[in-house]
């Protein structure tokens, strides 16, 4: 799984896995004694997806099974294997996988600065393998897990976007790769609704906190403050100073990991076809006032410095307007900021 500790040290808590399963009980039926094929199994949101899963299917005796792409070997669990290949190219495994998530490459897998290219061509070729994986095991019902970065650059004024709003990454911006990728790779995943009768389902994600957060990025992620809150919170455990990159003023939303699980596990069994769906809070935070946030969760306050200066603009928003989610799936952020940094900070410090 992301495995950074051992397979069972590093598992989430009983209390964020309890957390999940009342949010998402009524759901799981539909996988009773079926398999699931799940790609990014052993990142951030794959993670929890496995955990969850494990705990659900143990819990309400499910007799599911999940098999998890991977590029290196792992060691089986109940209920959960791997297979092993290149999201681009690997093998079809045997037998019909009526559920797929399609979890690979969030945005924290970034690996240098100068990888747009290779990221864009594993976003799109990834996508168009998993799709033909699908149409070929009578798959009934595939979450894709996109990004808020299709939206590109809000309008100025825009706080909070909306799923209906049409903008796009700049193309001739060698940083748009991610969000052009996961763009190009949901109108894929639309192309293969048109015939046969697989679902489709899309989550954008936007910003997350939680256990399996890599804490200390590297370049490309730390310069994305997106994964601000990874860097806040190590610097912290490592006694700070808690470093600002920009001037603050850049404003976020971070869901808890356990509402995203929840999320995600609705949307693939209750959303709409073809429907995209906004996943993360609502609440908004500036870069400089998250940072703060996280310093209050220590018992031993810590300076914080900000590298960049102050550009007199308008603050720059990544947040998303959850409307959609709310009232047709009746999803909602159940667990605060404040304390989803703690129990981030619990998780990491164990």
């Amino acid at each position: 799984m992301g495995w950074r500790k051992s397979a069972v040290e590093n598992m989430v808590t009983e209390t964020d896995l309890d957390h999940v399963l009342d949010h998402t009980r009524d759901l799981w039926d539909e996988l009773r004694g079926k398999r699931l094929f799940i790609t990014g199994g052993t990142g951030f949101f794959g993670s929890w997806l496995l955990d969850t899963f494990t705990h659900a299917n143990e819990r309400l005796c499910l007799n599911a099974s999940a098999l998890v792409l991977t590029r290196g070997q792992h060691a089986n669990r109940p209920g959960i294997s791997f297979h092993v290949g290149d999201i681009r190219t690997f093998e079809f495994p045997d037998g019909e996988f009526p559920f797929i998530i399609h979890a690979a490459l969030d945005s924290s897998v970034l690996v240098s600065s100068d990888c747009g290219r290779n990221f864009f061509d594993t976003i799109v070729a990834g996508t168009h393998r998993v799709l033909d994986f699908a149409r070929h095991h009578k798959t009934e019902k595939f979450l894709f897990t996109s990004s808020g970065a299709v939206y590109g650059k809000r309008p100025d004024g825009v706080t909070h976007i909306t799923e209906d709003y049409v903008g796009a990454p700049d193309p001739l911006d060698i940083h748009s790769a991610y969000g052009e990728g996961k763009r190009l790779a949901e109108h894929l995943c639309v192309q293969h609704t048109q015939s046969g009768d697989m679902q489709v389902k899309i989550a954008r994600c936007f910003a997350f906190v939680g256990p399996y957060l890599p804490l200390r990025s590297n370049l490309a992620t730390r310069l994305s403050t997106g994964y601000a809150i990874g860097n806040f919170i190590q610097d912290a455990i490592a006694g700070g100073p808690i470093r600002i990159n920009g001037d603050g003023k850049t404003c976020r939303a971070y869901l808890y990991a356990a509402d995203l699980a929840i999320w995600l596990w609705t949307i693939l069994f209750r959303g709409e076809s073809r429907v995209p769906y906004n996943v993360g809070s609502e609440d908004a935070i500036s870069i400089i006032d998250l940072a703060s946030r996280v310093n209050s969760c220590f018992s031993e306050p810590m300076e914080i410095q900000i590298a960049g200066k102050p550009n007199g603009g308008a603050s720059v928003y990544y947040v998303p307007s959850t409307r959609r989610s709310q009232k047709e799936l009746g999803l909602r952020q159940e667990i605060d900021l404040t304390e989803a940094i703690r129990r981030t900070i619990q998780w990491h410090a164990s």
